[in-house]
């Protein structure tokens, strides 16, 4: 039994797909509307909380 790795992304990747700045992904973190964790100075975002995060944006939007 094998699962799929995790992707995971950086602040600026996150900031790349979103079309957002620092500034604002960070504040998404901090709301915790967007799930990261560090790994000592490294903050990472799964790419499952990204689409997480646009999915329930979506939804709300709708």
């Amino acid at each position: 039994m094998t699962t799929a790795p995790v992707e995971l992304l950086t602040v600026p990747e996150v900031m790349a797909r979103l079309k957002l700045g620092r500034s604002k992904v960070y504040d998404l973190i901090r709301s915790k509307r967007l799930v990261s964790f560090t790994e000592g100075r490294c903050r990472r975002i799964p790419e499952s909380a990204l689409r997480d995060y646009v999915q329930t944006r979506l939804e709300e939007v709708s």
